[in-house]
């Protein structure tokens, strides 16, 4: 049996398992975990090849594989908030592990983040540059993603500064796992799938987001109608950063409405 991705558990109740975007690490999540941790169980777990699970090799690095060793590290009925690439890994957890989800929640995510016809998104040259940057200086390829992830928020500098500081408490992960997890952002498509989950599912957004644009908002709730949406409306790509108090009184309302009355 494959060893267990490792992961942290704070506060007692209902589970909330946390999971980060691309190119960052679980401690992104640390100033919600804080106002979090006295209502729930909050547990935190570092994609495989971030962080605290850097050692931690896939034979195969697919949504489906992580979304397998996730929830078995897991091991229990939770309720599962996915960040960007982050919600992608969530969603794909809700579709395979039905009985073992209790909500979703996905924060600035998308089904499918690249630019298509009809799908509003991330244009793909733009992915394609950062492949080509990842091979030259990884550490100034994170920050440039950092700068794009803040970018229309009316405090950048700051929430620049915020997530820098809490993700460089461990190593960046290896060249070849950060273009691996960059291409699930190019290839995964989830749009099908999340049409037929049942579960409590909260979407977020941030308004001034250019890696997930807000035209992309009605098409999703085309798809899954009984989902619900909340947009704030001064954020970008990471509102549980810049609007951090907006973003726990929404998610705590919801947790405790949707699923702990369910």
């Amino acid at each position: 049996m494959a060893e267990s991705l490792k992961i942290a558990s704070q506060g007692q109740g209902l589970p909330v398992v946390f999971i980060h975007g691309w190119g960052l690490n679980s401690a992104v999540w640390q100033p919600c975990l804080e106002q979090l941790k006295a209502d729930f169980e909050v547990i935190t777990v570092d994609l495989p090849g971030f962080a605290t699970n850097a050692s931690h090799q896939l034979t195969e690095y697919s949504l489906i594989e992580i979304a397998r060793a996730i929830q078995q590290s897991v091991g229990k009925p939770a309720v599962y908030v996915g960040w960007s690439l982050g919600g992608l890994v969530a969603s794909q957890i809700t579709m395979s592990y039905s009985s073992q989800v209790l909500g979703l929640v996905t924060v600035a995510s998308s089904p499918q983040f690249v630019e298509r016809s009809n799908w509003p998104g991330i244009k793909e040259n733009v992915l394609a540059m950062f492949h080509q940057q990842l091979a030259k200086d990884t550490t100034k390829t994170i920050n440039n993603f950092l700068k794009i992830q803040a970018m229309g928020s009316p405090h950048i500098r700051q929430d620049i500064k915020k997530i820098r500081d809490l993700v460089m408490q461990y190593e960046l992960p290896s060249q070849r796992v950060l273009d691996d997890s960059l291409k699930l952002l190019e290839t995964s498509d989830v749009t099908d799938g999340i049409a037929n989950i049942t579960q409590p599912y909260l979407r977020l957004y941030g308004k001034l987001d250019g890696l997930v644009p807000k035209q992309v908002i009605p098409l999703i709730d085309e798809i899954t109608p009984k989902s619900q949406s909340y947009i704030f409306e001064q954020a970008s790509h990471a509102p549980f950063i810049s609007h951090q108090s907006e973003f726990l009184a929404i998610l705590r309302n919801w947790l405790l409405e949707r699923i702990n009355k369910a």
